[in-house]
């Protein structure tokens, strides 16, 4: 396919497939997606569409088609053109499936999904429909915490010791001294080893000198569901023995969001997204939060797309990791941890000691525990 020139590409943009009569060639990729996002919205059935003409074919959109319609809209495009789109969405076209009907939002199955395009829309829905929305919030999160909870905590307060342990459990099974014990049922014929008795590991209660986590959230549209799982984990993290816990939320400003860490349901109600990015202010306030540099651990989470001053933001790291504080940087802080950033940006900060990539938040706690540990 002939790739379009940026201007002619706009113009098929606008003009949608109406466009392809004055364009050579088609559009793929990022283009293709926001063509396909703008006609889902613009060409409504019985409706004009964003050209003026009258379309008659297609069905109404289901549920989980605006929920995904939301995704796409905050990946393809900018603040001010999201802002645009759900707010046509509302109010020019009706789209009351997610955002404005308390029948709908009564009848859903919450989930993660559901939740992040709350996240997104809360700002367009009227208290009565917030006040359902909340529900929504609610019951993600609790799932959310009972999943993490038990995971983060025994990374934190359990450590194997060689005592074995009464409780069987797969991540304390005794590999070495289970085979030890039972080779006299090794089979050499069948080159198999029966397993008799099975040996575990114990736990023993860490004691914990004091250290700071500071986790360090970007808010903009697109790192909605790192936000959420920031939330859930700062709240696991709180009030664990020997943790002090902080939650940073940034865009061109930062909030610290600390006080509201005991109550992630309140704090993601007040979070608001979208907005600039700039990394290099926010890891200037996390830095003045620390106390015993070689007692803390600091995880940026955020796509690296910076705004601000990036040799600034490059600049507080080197210092942070020369003074001996753990700096993260997180392209993702989610269930799937599936990490879209800057690279180049990234290179640059692991060249000053910066550790890189993309984790679950259990493997956070995990990482955090070993440091500390």
């Amino acid at each position: 396919m002939t790739e379009l020139d940026p201007t002619l590409e706009r113009w098929r943009l606008i003009l949608g497939a109406a466009g392809a009569a004055v364009a050579a060639g088609g559009l793929d990729g990022d283009a293709a997606a926001q063509d396909a996002a703008l006609d889902w919205l613009y060409e409504r059935d019985g409706d004009l569409d964003r050209r003026g003409i009258r379309r008659t074919g297609g069905s109404e959109a289901s549920v989980v088609r605006a929920v995904d319609w939301l995704d796409d809209i905050h990946r393809l495009f900018p603040k001010d053109t999201i802002e645009r789109l759900e707010r046509d969405a509302v109010q020019r076209f009706g789209l009351h499936e997610v955002v404005t009907d308390p029948e709908v939002l009564q009848r859903l199955e919450p989930n993660a999904d559901l939740l992040a395009a709350v996240l997104r829309t809360k700002h367009l829905m009227n208290p009565e429909i917030l006040r359902q929305a909340r529900r929504i919030v609610e019951q993600v999160v609790r799932d959310l915490m009972a999943k993490l909870a038990t995971e983060i905590r025994a990374s934190f307060l359990g450590t194997r010791s060689r005592r074995p342990g009464r409780i069987p459990r797969a991540a304390d099974f005794d590999f070495p001294k289970t085979v030890r014990t039972n080779l006299s049922h090794y089979r050499p014929a069948e080159r198999r080893l029966y397993i008799e008795t099975a040996h575990f590991h114990s736990r023993t209660r860490r004691h914990l000198d004091r250290w700071q986590v500071i986790l360090v959230v970007d808010q903009s549209g697109s790192m909605v569901n790192s936000v959420i799982h920031s939330a859930v984990t700062a709240a696991c993290l709180w009030g664990l023995p020997g943790i002090s816990t902080h939650l940073l939320a940034f865009d061109t400003q930062v909030v610290d969001l600390t006080g509201d860490v005991d109550d992630p349901v309140e704090l993601l109600m007040g979070v608001q997204l979208g907005g600039g990015t700039d990394i290099a202010r926010a890891l200037a306030y996390a830095a003045r939060l620390v106390t015993r540099p070689r007692r803390a651990i600091i995880a940026v989470i955020s796509d690296f797309y910076e705004g601000g001053d990036a040799a600034w933001l490059v600049r507080t790291a080197a210092g942070l990791v020369a003074e001996g504080t753990v700096v993260l940087g997180l392209a993702a802080l989610d269930e799937h941890a599936d990490p879209v950033f800057d690279r180049a940006l990234g290179q640059r900060l692991a060249d000053v000691g910066v550790h890189v990539g993309a984790m679950t938040p259990g493997e956070l706690a995990t990482f955090v525990a070993e440091t500390i540990g």
